[in-house]
């Protein structure tokens, strides 16, 4: 699933999601156009697992957003055997 762009404030992307014992969740940041961002491509997201309100996404450089504050991107979400209920910036 990947959304429209948007712009958002905060620095960190927050999930409320379930997923089964063998299931995950990835993001992936993109520019407008589709293109991972650097640091933040799917390979680079750290795998959540579990059931949680607002777990902080976090890639291998970290989980602070504060680059991409104010610009254009898309959020490539990808679920195995998981639902996500939503997603906020903090």
């Amino acid at each position: 699933m990947v959304t429209k762009p948007l712009s958002f404030s905060g620095t960190s992307l927050q999930l409320n999601y379930r997923t089964s014992a063998a299931g995950a969740v990835r993001v992936e940041v993109q520019d407008v156009a589709g293109a991972p961002v650097s640091g933040f491509a799917l390979d680079e997201c750290r795998e959540t697992i579990g059931d949680e309100i607002e777990r902080v996404v976090t890639w291998e450089g970290g989980s602070s957003l504060s680059d991409l504050t104010g610009k254009g991107v898309r959020l490539r979400f990808h679920l195995k055997d998981a639902d996500l209920f939503s997603f906020k910036f903090q």
